[in-house]
């Protein structure tokens, strides 16, 4: 599928049919996306959590209660839940161990090199965590390119996907004891394929016209 289709047919799913569910092939790829998804200096400051069995979706599903309930269908019947959850703080032992994984896996030819990959990106985080101030947020931004690179991937899978901020973070954390381990959830993606009844599925893609959004040079 041109990769242009897949946006366009690309849409949020309001209702899943349970019945039908992701392969394990289809679920490796989507964990592929996942781990090969951009970030600013390489940061990756993210983690996953990702449930596919019913018992991994009702523990999810507790991050939809309440005033999030009406998500809650979007989890409980999606054949894959992901919540991402995002880094809360980056200090200089995170910046090492990725360091020391990019030299293991061949990305650093010499020390040279190695010295200032670390020191463009000890730089640049730094001056989000003191200078500007917003680390927090910076990292929230490096999750939210790895949620927009799963969603057209899947769509390009010809997979349905949703998703959802309408989530409660502080159940989530608590459930899977998140702030202990230096993360906090930001949103859910469900996935698997539309019931016939969702309306949203018909629904006409409407996006602000050409000579709006796009200033030509």
């Amino acid at each position: 599928m041109n990769i242009v289709d897949a946006a366009q047919k690309r849409y949020s799913t309001k209702k899943f049919d349970p019945r039908k569910k992701l392969t394990e092939e289809q679920i490796r790829q989507l964990k592929n996306l996942l781990r090969l998804s951009p970030s600013s200096v390489n940061s990756q400051p993210w983690h996953f959590i990702i449930a596919s069995t019913a018992e991994g979706l009702a523990r999810i599903a507790k991050g939809v209660q309440g005033t999030s309930s009406f998500n809650e269908p979007k989890v409980k019947d999606a054949s894959l839940a992901v919540v991402f959850c995002a880094k809360t703080d980056m200090d200089e032992k995170y910046l090492e161990h990725v360091l020391d994984v990019e030299d293991r896996g061949g990305r650093l030819p010499n020390e040279e090199v190695k010295a200032q990959i670390n020191a463009a990106r000890t730089y640049f985080v730094n001056l989000h965590r003191f200078d500007l101030k917003d680390v927090k947020h910076w990292m929230e931004k490096q999750v939210y390119l790895n949620m927009g690179t799963l969603l057209l991937g899947a769509a390009a899978m010809g997979i349905d996907a949703v998703p959802m901020e309408g989530i409660d973070v502080r159940a989530i954390d608590e459930e899977f004891g998140l702030r202990e381990k230096g993360f906090t959830a930001l949103a859910i993606i469900s996935f698997g394929y539309r019931a016939e009844d969702d309306f949203n599925a018909k629904a006409p893609k409407v996006r602000l016209a050409e000579d709006e959004i796009f200033t030509i040079l």
